[in-house]
């Protein structure tokens, strides 16, 4: 399975799983691997939803919450390393101008506009 995390409106998880590669309205492009974990199903199951609690969909910011931070918390626990700059490189840059942005970049203000990729495949 695949895991991600999007915006919605309520103060509940904004965590979702699909089957990898196939989130609907999305374009696959690439896997990165990130390396391995020695937790078994049932301990990784417990540790999406612990960190799940933590991503209430209605507290997703295009810049400081987002999925790749999503992603990057998922990767620092159970691999002890961080996505690659890259991935997130857009909302680092929006970080340092976003005083100067007009738009908000809060869920409550996008609705539904907010795209959820990158997600965290766990393979077994």
């Amino acid at each position: 399975m695949e895991y991600g995390f999007g915006a919605h409106q309520f103060p509940a998880s904004g965590v979702f799983e699909v089957e990898p590669k196939s989130c609907p309205g999305f374009i696959y492009r690439r896997s990165v691997w990130m390396g391995t974990t020695d937790l078994s199903r049932a301990e990784f199951r417990s540790f999406i939803e612990n960190l799940a609690g933590k991503y209430n969909g209605n507290t997703y910011h295009l810049i400081s919450k987002n999925c790749n931070h999503f992603t990057d918390d998922v990767c620092k626990s159970l691999t002890k390393k961080s996505i690659p700059g890259w991935v997130n490189r857009l909302a680092r840059v929006g970080w340092y101008h976003q005083f100067n942005l007009s738009l908000s970049c809060h869920a409550s203000e996008f609705r539904y506009l907010i795209s959820f990729p990158p997600m965290f495949r766990f393979i077994f």
